[in-house]
């Protein structure tokens, strides 16, 4: 059994919903069951389909880069981060699964989370300069890691489609949350140049942007720093990510942006389940409008199959239009995953095709939405 079976199942690890989580205790991460059988023809158009356009995953921790040198931790972490990377294995299994690319993601408040309640929630302040620093760990980490397990980093969004002409794996750096950016939006320019494109506004710390799903809140939603930095984003052409964040953030960050943004990992609350870590179809419809899209989320709440997960797909669809979903799998950094590898993703592309999605609507699932809204925020960077 590979090191990467085993998790530590109350962390889930870092996407679980406060409600969703469960006590820590060593369990098996074998593969959750598919929920249907595949079929061999649909199959082979999927492998197809994969082999022909690119597949890119709007947010994930593949390997789990964020643990290297990760200090000062609570003891639920520590041994959570033990367990060590493997981006060479998550780099093989996207080469095997037909995947392209995607999100490899730095963990701002990492060193600051430990199980409380029922979930995660960051317990302590930063001291002077930390968030920086684990910053700096971390995008050094990933940009030596990554390269060295056979990826390109990408630096604008036509790298996915050369990188996919050379059968490449493309590695879009961004970070869960700006907690590095301690008040300084300065600071945008400079993870620019260090290779982020996208940085998640908030995650488990309620910080100096604004407020978070799974907590009460304390900054009375965006914050006006909050504002800055989504400008400053956007002038520099990298994709906000609403994820994690409150849903009065979310209202007034749509106000302020000039460019589709996205909510890389959820799902649509009272969809066979509801949870903190969901969003509302009013939400969700607002950010689809801006033209932005919604990741969806193979998370363990509510669902218990990869065919739960292609549901999950359907539903989104249904709501916001087929123009406005995405992958999202926060893989090798989920709770209780349905998709747990991304060797699966000719089976979910399979489904897809054979309930009718479509080879358009599925392609652009696969990463043409993404592609789009990359495209739209690059073009209108001010560089």
């Amino acid at each position: 059994m590979r090191r990467r079976n085993l998790v530590l199942g109350g962390l889930g690890v870092l996407a679980l919903g406060g409600a969703a989580a469960v006590g820590v205790r060593f369990m098996r991460k074998d593969e959750a069951p598919l929920g249907f059988v595949p079929d061999p023809a649909s199959l082979e158009r999927a492998r197809t389909l994969l082999r022909d356009n690119p597949a890119i995953d709007i947010h994930a921790h593949p390997g789990r880069t964020f643990v290297r040198g990760a200090r000062d931790l609570s003891p639920a972490l520590m041994a959570y981060s033990a367990r060590g990377a493997f981006e060479a294995q998550a780099v093989k299994d996207m080469r095997e699964g037909l995947v392209c690319g995607g999100s490899f993601a730095g963990v701002a408040d990492f060193q600051t989370l430990d199980l409380k309640g029922q979930g995660l929630a960051s317990v302590r302040a930063f001291k002077p300069g930390e968030a920086w620093d684990s910053y700096r760990r971390q995008v050094g980490n990933l940009r030596a890691r990554v390269e060295a397990a056979g990826a390109s980093i990408v630096s604008e969004p036509a790298d996915f489609r050369r990188t996919k002409e050379s059968s490449g794996i493309a590695a879009l750096l961004t970070v869960e949350g700006a907690d590095f950016l301690e008040g300084d939006v300065a600071r945008v320019a400079k993870v620019f140049a260090d290779g982020i494109r996208s940085i998640t506004l908030v995650h488990y710390r309620p910080n100096e942007l604004g407020d978070i799903q799974t907590a009460p809140a304390v900054r009375n939603g965006l914050t006006p720093f909050g504002a800055e930095v989504i400008g400053a984003m956007e002038r520099a052409g990298m994709v906000v990510d609403l994820a994690h964040a409150a849903e009065p953030v979310v209202a007034a960050a749509l106000d302020v942006a000039g460019r589709p943004m996205m909510c890389s990992h959820t799902h649509l609350q009272g969809h066979g389940a509801n949870n903190a870590r969901f969003i509302s179809e009013p939400l969700a419809r607002a950010i689809a409008a801006a033209g932005g899209i919604i990741g969806a989320w193979p998370a363990g709440i509510g669902a218990t199959s990869l065919k739960d997960y292609v549901d999950r797909i359907f539903e989104l669809a249904e709501v916001l239009g087929p123009d406005h979903v995405a992958m999202g799998t926060d893989m090798d950094a989920n709770y209780k995953p349905v998709m747990t590898s991304y060797r699966q993703m000719p089976l979910v592309v399979s489904e897809l095709l054979r309930r009718g999605y479509g080879e358009d609507n599925t392609i652009k699932f696969v990463g043409g939405n993404f592609m789009r809204v990359f495209e739209k925020v690059w073009a209108g960077r001010v560089m």
